[in-house]
């Protein structure tokens, strides 16, 4: 098992972020997450173990309240490989990256209906700070 920031080949990530996402197609994920790199550094991690099992998306910003911090946008382990240690080494990866990257916090959004993902990010010490508001436009 080997986790790492993916440089190249976003492609190779689609299959497993579809499942957290998949009104995106494999060219829609490719172009948005090139966007999102370029435009506030977004980055793509994953696990490999040996091929890629788990993804997430982060990205390193700057909050008045709390100065740096990483922020997870997605977190998903393909559904086959669920409950075998995976997505947590993932997060254990995640919040070593933002201490090295001198990050005062590590935050995360997560719907309110995805109630396993809150039983996890809540078991791996993660609090519940505040609301999170979202308006279509």
């Amino acid at each position: 098992m080997r986790i790492e920031l993916v440089e190249s080949d976003i492609a190779a990530c689609h299959a497993v972020m579809a499942e957290l996402r998949p009104h995106l197609t494999l060219e829609a994920f490719v172009a948005q997450v090139e966007r999102q790199r370029a435009e506030s550094n977004y980055r793509l991690v994953a696990l490999y173990d040996p091929e890629i099992v788990a993804v997430a998306g982060i990205r390193i910003a700057e909050w008045l309240p709390t100065g740096r911090c990483l922020e997870i946008e997605d977190l998903v382990t393909h559904d086959g490989e669920r409950s075998k240690g995976h997505g947590g080494a993932l997060f254990d990866w995640i919040v070593d990256y933002a201490r090295r990257e001198r990050c005062n916090e590590l935050k995360l959004v997560s719907h309110v209906t995805r109630f396993a993902a809150h039983r996890f990010y809540l078991n791996r010490g993660m609090s519940i700070l505040a609301h999170f508001f979202s308006m279509e436009l």
